[in-house]
Order: structure tokens, then C-alpha cells, then sequence
């Protein structure tokens, strides 16, 4: 480590092999070594000392909807970045959609990595999205470097952004398969969300109803067997339905290449504490019962839900109406994401390691950032949350970085205070300071 321009050490550092008391040296904004804790700084190095503080990976958010440009009211990547920062989280892959346009030609990706620029305050990269009507844009984002493919099988909310039927979902799936791309969807099936009874106003378990776990369940099936039958690498984003565990099950064990998300509210929160008319809580698929909640938090450790992501959504609070049918759904959750799924992590007798697997290692491998993103290892970027892992705090909206300060964890008490959040072994939060934005725009590894 002679060459070592700065020296993290702590009593607890959480590393692909465990945590460990440890050194940690950085060079150019890499992770040179992973030393003993008593390992001597060389001259000229920095040396932060961070006690008994957890040194842990950033954290990797690969589901985030910026809305910039064209919708920067709801969010934008000054004020999501900053969100995710103070969060503990140092890369973001941002969602096709709510932008406008919506990422799905080329040309509309360069208008929102112009866009970014200049705004980032930690790494960001981008999904394409597949329309019906774009396969022949398919090949050319891919070269373009955006990560994989958004594609929603019902309505997507916002009209620029229409859903696929089964066949239009079959050509986009043969075109990505045929470069091995990634396919991630958006899986409600829309017969069975027709289906569904529709009441509106502000009873959520209106709302409940009308989101069916079946609509999750078929979609799901129907995703498998298209990509069972052109050899697909899929995706599916943020599971609600604990009956899909099953069929995910399955189709692992018959080697259909998927891959299953869920999220910090479907771990956290619950239907039977939603209060009618909050349609902070709401979101699509929806957030439902304990029951639902504890079968989701055992598929994350036996290994059937591979991450969680926070699928953050924002919208204006005018938007937020106390009719569920027609409130904006999305939760937003970039800062408060790693608090909030280590307090519950913990409460059921989770380690912090296991958080940081599922919001860092897995997520970096998701996106094939693996071997740069999400280890404290050699090689890796000096991407580093600095975390207080027993202190508390109670969920202020006015403390929130996100644009508009709406949240469902109003209120809530969290473990876990991110103390400092590093990009490249450069500090870009400290104690609630913000550096200039320091954040690259990522593009996916060839």
C-alpha cells in the first residue's frame, strides 16, 4: 500500500469474506488493499479513522425513476442524487420513464446523459425501454451502453410509455436474447387488473383489491415461458405477490435465466397499517399483507429474491390525492432505502452483511458493474457509506433531500445513520454536507 493516497480504517469493515477490523487503502479512486487493522498508514497517505462505525460498499440502486428531463418537477438528478447520497447509496441506474422523452432511442438517451451531466452527485447509468414500436432501437441503446431494457406487460401511467402484449413482448425478447441483453419487466398481467373490481376513493383495501396478486402470479408465468422458450435473460422488478415464489422456484430449477427483485416498502410496510386516503403508501404492485411480507423476506434468504431496490417514483404532492384510484402511484424512498430494510433486516435476525448483499453486491452484479461496484475489495472503486448501525433517528420529511418531501416513513423511527458517503475515495457527504456533484456517467461493460 506504499502507493496509498488515503487509508480508511474501522473495527468493522464489511467485506466479500465477512467484516472484519480492517485497513482499507485507496489509490486514484480505487481499492488497493484490504489490510489488517493495524496495518501503518504509509507517509504522505490520509488516515480517516472511523472507529467503530461500519465501512460498508456503497450501495447500488439499480430501479430509479429521475424524471429528468421533462418532468423535473417530481425529481431531478440534482435533487435524486443528493437523496441517494445521503442515503448511503454511491450508483443509480435510472428507469426509461418519466422522463420526457423517455429513454428509448439513442437520441433520447444523449438528451438525458446531457441532462445529467453536470447534476450528478454520485454514478449514474441508464435503462433503455422497449415499446412496441422500437425493436429496431433495441440493438443500437444496447451499443450505446444502456443497461438493459425496461418493459411493462399492463399501463404503465404515463402515455409516452405504452405497455406490450404477448407478442410484442415476444420480438422485443427475441431482438434483446439475440445480443444476450437484459430484459427487465414490469410484471402485472392487465386482463386480471381489468378483471379486478374497481371502486376507487380512499379505502385502500379498495385499492388492494383492484392490484390482485393473481395479475403479479400471471404475468410472471407468462413472462417465464416466453423466456424459457428463447433462452431470455430476464428480470422481474419489484415483487409483491409471495405467491410468484413458487413459479420462480420452478423455472430456477429448470435453468430459465431469472433474475427478482423486491423493495424496501414490501419488506417495511404493511397493508393492514396503511390509513385510508394516504396514498403516500401507494404504489404498483402494491404494498400487501404480514402474511405476504414474511413469505418475501424468506425468499431473500434462501436466495429466490435476489436484491432490493427501491423502485423510487416521485411525484408532485398535488398528485398525491386521497383517491387511490387516481393518486399517483410510486413511493419515494432513495434516502431513507438502507435505514429503513436495516431496521426490519435486523429485527428479524438479519446481519448487516446480508443487507449489504442484497443492496450492493447483488445489485452491482445485476447491472455487471460486479466487478467495480459493490465490494470493499481490490480493484473495486472507493465507493464507501460510512454507517451507525444501532443509532436512531425519526423520519422527518423536511430532512429529505428528494424534491418533493412526501413519504410513507413519515414519522417511523430507523436504525442506521449513514454518517459519511464516499465516490471514488473523495467524502461527498459528510454529516449532511454536500460536495460539488463529483458523479460519473456509467455506461454498461462491454
Amino acid at each position: 500500500m506504499s502507493d496509498a493516497e488515503l487509508v480508511l480504517r474501522s473495527t468493522r469493515v464489511i467485506t466479500p469474506e465477512g467484516t472484519r477490523a480492517a485497513t482499507v487503502a485507496v489509490s486514484a479512486g480505487t481499492i488497493t488493499a484490504v489490510l489488517p487493522y493495524d496495518a501503518p498508514a504509509p507517509a504522505g497517505a490520509r488516515l480517516e479513522d472511523l472507529g467503530d462505525h461500519v465501512l460498508l460498499p456503497g450501495l447500488v440502486d439499480t430501479h430509479v425513476h429521475v424524471n429528468d428531463p421533462g418532468r423535473t418537477e417530481w425529481e431531478g438528478f440534482w435533487t435524486a442524487t443528493r437523496a441517494a447520497a445521503a442515503g448511503g447509496i454511491t450508483t443509480l441506474i435510472d428507469m426509461p420513464l418519466n422522463s420526457l422523452p423517455p429513454t428509448t432511442t439513442v437520441e433520447n438517451l444523449r438528451i438525458k446523459q446531457d441532462v445529467a451531466r453536470d447534476k450528478a452527485h454520485i454514478d449514474v447509468g441508464f435503462w433503455g425501454g422497449a415499446l412496441p414500436d422500437n425493436v429496431k432501437d433495441l440493438r443500437p441503446l444496447h451499443d450505446a451502453g444502456v443497461f438493459g431494457f425496461k418493459a411493462f406487460l399492463s399501463p404503465s401511467g404515463v402515455d409516452e410509455f405504452p405497455h406490450l402484449d404477448q407478442d410484442q413482448l415476444a420480438r422485443s425478447m427475441a431482438e434483446i436474447a439475440g445480443f444476450d441483453g437484459l430484459l427487465i419487466v414490469h410484471a402485472e398481467d392487465p386482463h386480471h387488473l381489468a378483471a379486478a373490481p374497481q371502486h376507487g376513493g380512499p379505502r385502500y383495501a379498495d385499492f388492494l383489491a383492484s392490484r390482485p396478486r393473481d395479475a403479479e402470479d400471471t404475468a410472471i408465468a407468462n413472462l417465464i415461458a416466453q423466456a424459457r422458450r428463447l433462452h431470455a435473460r430476464v428480470h422481474v422488478l419489484h415483487l409483491s405477490s409471495s405467491d410468484a415464489l413458487p413459479l420462480i422456484r420452478a423455472a430456477r430449477a429448470e435453468g430459465v435465466r431469472i433474475t427478482v427483485e423486491t423493495c424496501p416498502h414490501y419488506l417495511t410496510l404493511t397493508a393492514e397499517e396503511v390509513p385510508d386516503g394516504a396514498s403516500e403508501f401507494k404504489c404498483c404492485p402494491p404494498i400487501r399483507e404480514a402474511a405476504n411480507r414474511d413469505l418475501l423476506w424468506e425468499a431473500l434468504a434462501d436466495g429466490t429474491i435476489d436484491c432490493v431496490v427501491t423502485d423510487h417514483s416521485p411525484s408532485t404532492a398535488d398528485l398525491k390525492t386521497d383517491d387511490f384510484a387516481t393518486a399517483w402511484g410510486g413511493i419515494s424512498g432513495l434516502q431513507l432505502s438502507l435505514s429503513a430494510v436495516w431496521t426490519e433486516a435486523r429485527a428479524r435476525g438479519y446481519a448487516l452483511e446480508d443487507v449489504v448483499r442484497w443492496m450492493s453486491a447483488k445489485t452491482a452484479a445485476l447491472a455487471g458493474l460486479g466487478a467495480r461496484k459493490g465490494a470493499i475489495a481490490p480493484g473495486h472503486d472507493a465507493d464507501f457509506a460510512v454507517l451507525a448501525p444501532d443509532e436512531t433517528f425519526t423520519v422527518d420529511p423536511a430532512g429529505l433531500q428528494h424534491r418533493n418531501r412526501v413519504t410513507a416513513y413519515a414519522g417511523k423511527t430507523l436504525r442506521g445513520v449513514v454518517k459519511s458517503t464516499w465516490l471514488r475515495g473523495e467524502r461527498i457527504v459528510d454529516g449532511g454536507e454536500f460536495t460539488a456533484p463529483k458523479g460519473a456517467l456509467l455506461a454498461r461493460p462491454q
